[in-house]
């Protein structure tokens, strides 16, 4: 990598209801070019500490199969700790990673620990009152992707709302943003556009951590009843902003069963826009978002068309594949069964990836090759409304604008999120 290294963070542990919005070392250290500590999430850090801000406390947990302590899973590690671990809380994929994609989320008993299970992903996505009364603080810890739509982001929003309003203390075990946290990019989501995949005004790439954007949430009242929270960000160690995942030297955890690597999320947040299309999207294979097809598409033709804009950090290469059934990451795939002409996308660089700039770019490909080849019916309108959180895309798409017009609608957006979300960062 060729990523500038910085002065890692120490150790923080930052209770945002007190006020402490700083960084963690001086500005001087931090530009040093030192590393003072090993890389750990807050989770490994508040293991360290021996859990002991929660200890003597009923706790409930939001968890997934990323909330990892050294390879066990944060409710076992609490567990032999010494913690009262009361309920957990299972957002999308539930609590070990057991549910598919899209599937609501049974609430029941964890097999592991025969822990009461309540579903954050199915008819109630909100932690029930009546169950938080009987909590003393809720713990949330996981792994994000630094994508807008993917919703355990949303689901951080509503499980902070539910604490403020039962006045329960609200953990977050900080972990890092894989895409690092100078990557801001994408139209921010305008008012009237929210769902579940999509719930703040936010660009699509973010630059924030979970905690970071906890902090934020409560900030910029984002969501009502947030102002009593008593939010505690439980800091990363030996993380800087300049650093993506591959910089941490560690096994990626499936963070959904469609991103099952790390050179996946990294081309998620502009590939993610193809769901919207009527093309595949990868999905049914093992390489979702990394390659696209149906059975209009000349990959020769297409992949030179991609390679000739030289887009930043990635290559685009004929192929041919089947999508087929895969119970827990795509039961039905678009054109299931079916031999698909398309482009497989190689990340070559990960310093230079642009997933926005890159997901335009092949949009805007894609909408011409269509028309060359008679195909109507490319995008589903509303499907990219709401990934795109805005008119805007579509709208650009029909006139026929180009990747570059398209880049540069957001960048003033951009530039005033970014203005916007410096309070908050804590490295």
């Amino acid at each position: 990598m060729t990523r500038l290294r910085r002065l890692l963070v120490p150790l923080c542990i930052v209770v945002v209801s007190s006020g402490c919005v700083g960084k963690s070392a001086p500005q001087a250290d931090r530009q040093s070019g030192r590393q003072s500590a090993p890389f750990r999430t807050g989770a490994e850090v508040l293991a360290a500490d021996g859990f002991a801000p929660l200890l003597g406390l009923r706790v409930g947990a939001v968890v997934n199969q990323t909330s990892q302590v050294e390879g066990v899973h944060l409710v076992d590690a609490m567990l032999q700790g010494g913690v009262e671990v009361a309920a957990l809380f299972g957002p999308e994929h539930g609590v070990r990673g057991e549910a598919g994609a899209g599937v609501a989320v049974e609430s029941g008993r964890d097999p592991e620990t025969g822990l009461p299970v309540y579903s954050l992903y199915g008819e109630t996505r909100k932690p029930d009152a009546a169950v938080l009364a009987d909590l003393d603080a809720l713990v949330f810890d996981i792994q994000d992707v630094g994508a807008r739509f993917y919703t355990y982001i949303s689901t951080l929003g509503l499980t902070m709302q539910a604490a403020a309003e039962a006045g329960r203390p609200f953990y977050v075990l900080d972990r890092p943003n894989p895409l690092g946290g100078e990557l801001v990019a994408g139209y921010v989501l305008e008012e009237g556009f929210e769902s579940f995949v999509g719930a703040y005004p936010i660009p699509v790439a973010y630059g924030l951590t979970v905690g970071e954007l906890a902090k934020m949430i409560k900030g910029e009242g984002w969501l009502p009843e947030l102002d009593s929270l008593d939010l505690v960000v439980i800091e990363l160690e030996g993380w800087n902003r300049t650093m993506r995942w591959p910089d941490l030297a560690r096994t990626w955890v499936p963070t959904s069963p469609n991103i099952p690597d790390y050179e996946t999320a990294a081309v998620y947040p502009g590939m993610c826009f193809l769901e919207s299309l009527s093309v595949s999207e990868g999905r049914g294979t093992d390489r979702p978002f990394l390659q696209f097809g149906a059975p209009w598409i000349t990959a020769d033709s297409l992949a030179a068309t991609l390679n000739a804009r030289r887009v930043s950090g990635v290559r685009f290469t004929p192929t041919r594949y089947t999508p087929v059934s895969m119970p827990n990451a795509a039961p039905n795939p678009r054109y299931r069964d079916q031999e698909l002409p398309g482009v497989a996308i190689d990340v070559t660089s990960d310093d230079d990836l642009e997933p926005l700039r890159l997901g335009v770019e092949v949009l805007v490909a894609l909408r011409d090759h269509a028309a060359a080849a008679d195909e109507t019916g490319l995008i589903r309108e509303a499907s990219l409304r709401r990934l795109a959180g805005t008119n805007r895309l579509y709208e650009a798409l029909q006139r026929g604008d180009t990747a570059d017009e398209i880049v540069a609608q957001w960048q003033d957006e951009v530039k005033a999120f970014d203005e916007a979300r410096a309070p908050y960062l804590l490295y």
